[in-house]
């Protein structure tokens, strides 16, 4: 035990930190290459973005189904998220967690003060809905769990903070998705604010602030005494029709904002800040969830400041539920460690229709990077990265392999991930410390990578671009890409918009 827990602490940080649905089931590793492609090929038809990067495809002389419930409803090029949540609706019912006795004192515990209020405000989820108001004050909490038709409002001046005793995070199953804890065998820590198989969740305010006090845990996890995997800042599973917005997060214990297997999902205007040593920081990772929209977003972490992910190894093969339809824009901020937006590693139940602009990342690692494995499986394809600015970040544009992290012995070294179908463009980095480097895995090469209008400037002359096992097309690109990115027959398909 201690020897694995060690091996996993040595990781790259950036490497990692419902069922049902998915859109390819069975033992992913006995699938032959040829099927996967054609299946993966019939995904890219299924677009939420306004150009086509593959023509449309056809299986046996008919035209690809569409898929149950990928249906967005808006385009990528829309500038409103209104498709996946519109405005919150207003509640029937509003309380104060004062009138539940809560004392904003910074002392005092309110952990069973919230979970009463919330329980207490339940009975009115189909009758209205309700709004819980926490006024201004310090609000010391260990985790709670929210409920449907709901919104938790936090004034101006408000602070939640996580409690810094560890049993007030209770201990819960793993994910199925990921088969353990993420950073230790077994359950995990449960979120600060909490829910599962919820529908219509608000959490917002004027700008108040949710606190985790991080340092505990971290302490933990530096000092290799952490028994269970941390637990994240909020945590929303099975749940659709969900609204995070107008909030300050900061030092969350373990990623900050984590929708698993949910639907629907906005995250706008919010200010996330973790010191930039803080280990696995991850401001906001949406994982084997369908239509999420993040939008105007600050984000200082320790690690990605958007990840998206979708399950780990075989556990993901088996549950087989991607990523789709997300789109990340106009995000900005700094993290010295990892990336500005990062696709995987845990990707094994695909990640598709990924639409990423308006990017502004500086004094950072990677401004965006797609990052797998041997044994992960799955697909990463229809990825869109638009009108990207960078300035001292030593990777711009990376795809790498390698990064050696299993859940457990179980993972097959045989399922291999492809990823096809990558636009880059519209791409400017000042002062840039080292030219792209994209990495492949050998039997599995990364395909359709179409680049256009990227400036990388500041790099030495002798700078040249490191690429193994990729292809496609590169236009308007400096410096000069590397061979595998000047394919004239990739160029009749690759399409910009």
């Amino acid at each position: 035990m201690q020897s694995k827990m060690d091996f996993l602490d040595k990781q790259n940080i950036c490497g990692g930190g419902g069922g049902g649905g998915g859109v390819i089931t069975g033992k992913f590793s006995s699938w032959s290459p040829l099927l996967l492609l054609v299946t993966l090929v019939a995904l890219l038809s299924f677009q939420i973005t306004t150009r086509t990067l593959y023509p449309p495809v056809l299986i046996s002389g008919q035209p690809a189904p569409a898929v149950a419930g990928e249906e967005s409803g808006i385009s990528a090029g829309s500038r409103s998220c209104a498709g996946f949540y519109g405005p919150p609706p207003a509640r029937k019912v509003v309380m104060s967690i004062e009138e539940f006795g809560g004392v904003g004192d910074g002392k005092t515990s309110n952990t069973e003060t919230f979970r009463v209020a919330v329980r207490y405000m339940r009975r009115f989820g189909e009758s209205g809905g309700s709004q819980l108001n926490v006024p201004k004050g310090r609000w010391v909490t260990g985790s709670f769990n929210l409920t449907s038709h709901f919104t938790l409002f936090l004034e101006e001046g408000a602070v939640l903070l996580g409690s810094q005793v560890p049993e007030e995070w209770p201990i819960i199953e793993p994910l199925p998705s990921y088969g353990r804890g993420r950073e230790r065998l077994g359950g995990r820590h449960i979120s600060l604010i909490h829910g599962d198989g919820l529908t219509d969740v608000v959490i917002t305010g004027h700008n108040g602030t949710i606190d985790g006090q991080g340092k505990m845990w971290w302490d933990l996890w530096w000092n290799r005494t952490l028994e269970y995997t941390r637990g994240h800042l909020i945590e929303l599973m099975n749940s659709n029709s969900i609204l995070i917005s107008n909030l300050t997060l900061r030092d969350s214990p373990f990623w900050t904002i984590h929708p698993i297997y949910c639907s629907n999902v906005v995250v706008r205007d919010m200010t996330i800040l973790a010191p930039l040593n803080a280990p696995n920081t991850d401001g906001i990772d949406p994982d084997s969830c369908t239509n999420v929209c993040i939008e105007d977003c600050y984000i200082e972490s320790g690690d990605d400041l958007v990840a998206v992910k979708s399950g780990w190894d075989q556990y993901g093969i088996k549950m087989a539920r991607p990523s789709s339809n997300i789109i990340v824009r106009r995000v900005s901020g700094t993290t010295p460690t990892c990336s500005g937006v990062g696709i995987g590693s845990e990707m094994s139940g695909g990640i598709f229709n990924v639409t990423i602009e308006d990017l502004n990342v500086w004094n950072s690692a990677a401004g965006v990077r797609i990052k797998t494995d041997k044994g992960r499986g799955g697909y990463i394809a229809n990825i869109t990265i638009s009108n990207i600015t960078m300035n001292r970040v030593k990777v711009p544009i990376r795809f790498s392999r390698g990064s050696n992290d299993h859940p457990d012995d179980g993972w097959d070294p045989k399922a291999l991930p492809v990823v096809m179908g990558v636009s880059i463009s519209n791409v400017v980095s000042y002062n840039s410390t080292k030219a792209p480097v994209l990495m492949g895995i050998e039997d599995a090469p990364f395909g359709g990578i179409c680049m256009k209008n990227v400036s990388l400037l500041g790099l030495v002359s002798s700078a040249s671009w490191h690429c193994e096992y990729v292809s496609g097309f590169a236009d308007e690109v400096f410096p000069l890409p590397c061979p595998q990115l000047q394919d004239n027959v990739s160029s009749s398909w690759c399409s910009y918009s």
